[in-house]
């Protein structure tokens, strides 16, 4: 049995903090009991960072294999969103990263926002984040649901059709509902919009 205190891989590279549980027969699969692991760019910025309680690494495929991860994707020094799943991978040289099951997303802003979604799939040479299955976006003014959406590094989330969405009154209750085509949600400005495929039909609400 052996113990891993230090890994470092570069493009990107990674500083991996563990214990080393289990090595199988082949030498194929390493269980790791505790999984606390830094992503950088190539310039040393931290990406983000994936703690685990329970994953493993196949260094045939170089995949990890997450189970409960708790995601913190950084801006600069500071947390922008912090992601929860059921499980998740973490493969092609550490840049696709793909959540899956009980998918939350939560931003770090006074009144946060929380979006939910089945499966989360993110290239980080890409600069959004897709969403699929079960969307639900909520905060203290509004409720969004559709089967896909994409947050992109501008901090709108595009919500595809069909969308509903339910408008909350000062009592945090359902205060109109309705249905939509695509729709967009920016996290800045705390504004919805909703365009049709009539590109003359555009409404704008703020909160």
């Amino acid at each position: 049995m052996s113990k891993i205190n230090r890994l470092i891989i570069f493009l990107p590279f990674f500083i991996l903090g563990c214990a080393s549980n289990v090595i199988d027969e082949n030498k194929v699969i390493q269980k790791i009991d505790s999984l606390d692991m830094n992503i950088f760019s190539q310039r040393g910025e931290k990406i983000y960072s994936i703690s685990s309680p329970n994953s493993s690494y196949d260094n045939i495929q170089l995949k990890f294999e997450i189970k409960k991860p708790i995601i913190n994707i950084f801006n600069g020094e500071k947390t922008k969103y912090i992601i929860s799943s059921k499980e998740s991978t973490l493969s092609d040289n550490n840049k696709l990263l793909k959540l899956k099951g009980n998918v939350k997303l939560i931003t770090l802003k006074k009144d946060e926002d929380i979006l939910y979604a089945d499966n989360f799939i993110w290239n980080i040479e890409k600069t959004n984040y897709l969403l699929e299955g079960n969307i639900r976006f909520e905060n203290q003014n509004i409720i969004l649901n559709s089967g896909k959406a994409i947050l992109g590094s501008d901090n709108i989330i595009e919500f595809f059709n069909p969308v509903k969405y339910i408008i909350k009154d000062e009592n945090n209750e359902n205060k109109y509902e309705t249905n939509s085509e695509n729709a967009y949600y920016n996290l800045d400005t705390e504004s919805v919009s909703f365009k049709a495929k009539d590109k003359r039909v555009k409404s704008i609400i703020y909160f």
